[in-house]
């Protein structure tokens, strides 16, 4: 398969991401290559070869629930830079 143009404009639309000519020009490269590593894939032969639909035979190991101790308040608070008695506190970063 060939990137053209054509792709790459179709592609940033659906994304709605604008790029100059000379980003473009990389971005067509990049896919390209992206496009030739699938296609040497399908160059294996994968007869006989069952689909991988889990990293191991585990399912669902979950741990045991476990009632722990917390720290206190205090000890939470007592390396945050900015806090009142109850709550963190963070610099405003939306103005109305």
């Amino acid at each position: 398969m060939e990137v053209n143009d054509e792709i790459v404009d179709k592609i940033t639309n659906l994304a709605r991401l604008h790029f100059t000519d000379a980003e473009k020009v990389v971005i067509k490269k990049d896919l390209q290559r992206m496009i030739q590593f699938v296609e040497k894939l399908d160059e294996l032969d994968t007869t006989g070869v069952e689909p991988l639909l889990h990293m191991t035979d585990n399912i669902n190991l979950l741990r045991d629930d476990e009632v722990k101790g917390s720290i206190s308040r205090k000890e939470g608070l007592k390396n945050a830079p900015m806090h009142d008695d109850q709550f963190f506190k963070v610099p405003k970063v939306i103005k109305k």
